[in-house]
């Protein structure tokens, strides 16, 4: 069994990418549906919360790029399969 211990410093650096994407999108859908939840029955969300779910998107966003950025340094393929693995 694979674990982050065999990855490189580029490898950990990946996967701590992805569960910082993964965290954020999290916030961001979680945030999204407690608004949809609160204006089932009409209405829609005030200005702070609109502009806090623009920083969970941005945050997300800022995120997803870093995870490319990160997975771009990962060359060796035995290195991303562990990563895939680890990800899934």
């Amino acid at each position: 069994m694979s674990s982050i211990d065999d990855l490189s410093e580029a490898g950990k650096n990946a996967y701590q990418a992805f569960l910082d994407m993964r965290d954020s999108k999290h916030a961001h859908y979680d945030y999204l549906r407690a608004i949809e939840s609160k204006y089932q029955s009409g209405g829609v969300p005030g200005p702070d919360e609109a502009r806090k779910l623009e920083k969970l998107l941005a945050n997300h966003d800022r995120n997803v790029l870093a995870f490319k950025t990160a997975m771009s340094g990962v060359a060796d393929s035995d290195e991303m399969e562990i990563l895939v693995r680890l990800m899934s």
